[in-house]
């Protein structure tokens, strides 16, 4: 049908998406010029067209998930609303990027869904996101084919926020619980003002963990956590014989954690960092800190000359030959981000029967262990070190300064 208004114009969203469902509301806006009263029409979809209604409107010529029939608000006589608006979907602004590669200029703003919690999941309104090295090295392609499954992809996984809505299973958690989760990795999910979490991977927050402080846990904090008591079976409670520790790039991320977490334990510990952390990486309880630009911290050499039993190994350009003569008779590395090199270094000392073994970890993320190093913090005896915080607004820039890698502790993006 054609309506005319003179000197006002309706601004619409629209989809081109040409499968139904299409939901359309139209929301008064406030602010009004001298000339012109502004009406929002909302749909499933991202984007924005101005309609003059001086001009015929006829459903014709707009796209086709607008082609619906409108009428006058009883409610505001400057309003045009869809008879259909009870449907409407409520919407998020979220980041993603719809290809591998890019980089932080690859990362896109869109205004999407939110999403909607599955019987065994929660909806979060989301206060925290923390970034890992694994959410750019997924967009640059390295881990193809397995992530992301399809595009686009919306990264990052570690979150802290408020219950909104629960799924029909859900036991643990109501509307207004302040949490701590990990995502899924297929679906990522991090970067937007809502998520959905599974149960089994949320945790409640204590007042005394702050939004910031639990997102920065999840992968990195169970990452270190795995590696010490797992991998290399150090025991938090300090029982246990005297174990001699490297933790590579202790200033970063799982670094920081792992040092902390190795002096919970029977533990010498032994940390590498760059020059301008070596004092914050003393402070968090390491007993000997390498500058690992200097000889002695290249070759990762223990300034009292001991041998390590385990490495917990973060960085990057250490060969196997650097950490062999430095391992005790059983020594081991424990490797968060295994190379080529470093699996075909494993095949070989399974093959072999060396003594000295490179271990690679692949974490394996639940929900008790989460809840433990939230306990941690809330208790004193873990602290996450926050880097930079930036808004959800500037999220290529927390991107770019993680992937720069030279971060102390955790970068945290807030919606």
């Amino acid at each position: 049908m054609g309506m005319s208004r003179t000197d006002c114009f309706i601004l619409v969203r629209f989809c081109f998406c040409k499968k139904p469902p299409h939901r359309c509301e139209a929301i008064p806006v406030t602010r009004k010029t001298a000339n012109h009263t502004w009406v929002r029409l909302r749909t499933d979809g991202p984007g924005f067209v101005s309609w003059p209604i001086n001009q015929s409107f006829s459903p014709k010529r707009v796209p086709p998930p607008l082609a619906l029939s409108f009428s006058r608000s009883s409610s505001d006589s400057g309003s045009f609303v869809d008879s259909k608006m009870a449907e409407t979907k409520p919407t998020m602004h979220a980041v993603w990027y719809d290809s591998y590669g890019g980089g932080p200029a690859g990362l896109k703003h869109v205004d999407i869904p939110v999403p909607a919690p599955q019987k065994d999941e929660l909806l979060l309104k989301l206060e925290a996101i923390s970034i890992n090295p694994v959410d750019w090295k997924t967009q640059k392609g390295m881990l193809r084919p397995v992530l992301p499954p399809k595009f686009p992809h919306i990264p990052a996984t570690d979150v802290g926020g408020e219950v909104v809505e629960v799924g029909t299973a859900v036991k643990k958690f109501k509307p207004g619980d302040k949490v701590v989760a990990i995502l899924s990795h297929l679906k990522g999910g991090g970067f937007a003002e809502f998520a959905v979490a599974k149960e089994n991977l949320t945790v409640a927050r204590p007042p005394e963990v702050s939004a910031p402080e639990g997102a920065g846990l999840p992968v990195a904090g169970l990452t270190a956590l795995q590696a010490l008591t797992q991998a290399a079976g150090i025991k938090l409670d300090r029982s246990g014989p005297l174990k001699n520790i490297l933790i590579t790039a202790a200033s970063g991320g799982v670094g920081h954690y792992a040092v902390q977490l190795a002096k919970l334990g029977n533990t010498h510990v032994t940390a590498t960092c760059g020059t301008r952390n070596v004092d914050f990486v003393r402070s968090l309880g390491a007993d000997e800190v390498l500058d690992y630009k200097t000889p002695e911290g290249a070759a990762l050499k223990s300034p009292s000359d001991k041998k390590y039993d385990f490495v917990v190994h973060c960085a990057h350009s250490f060969p196997w030959t650097v950490f062999e003569p430095n391992l005790s008779e059983c020594g081991k590395v424990i490797d968060i981000t295994p190379s080529i090199g470093a699996m075909m270094t494993f095949a070989l000392k399974k093959l072999t029967f060396s003594k000295k073994q490179l271990v690679p970890l692949l974490l394996t993320p639940k929900g008790e262990n989460l809840e433990f190093v939230v306990k941690l913090v809330k208790e004193g005896k873990l602290k996450t070190f926050i880097d930079s915080t930036y808004p959800l607004s500037k999220a290529e820039d927390a991107w770019a300064k993680s992937i720069n890698g030279h971060a102390t502790g955790k970068i945290i993006v807030e919606p």
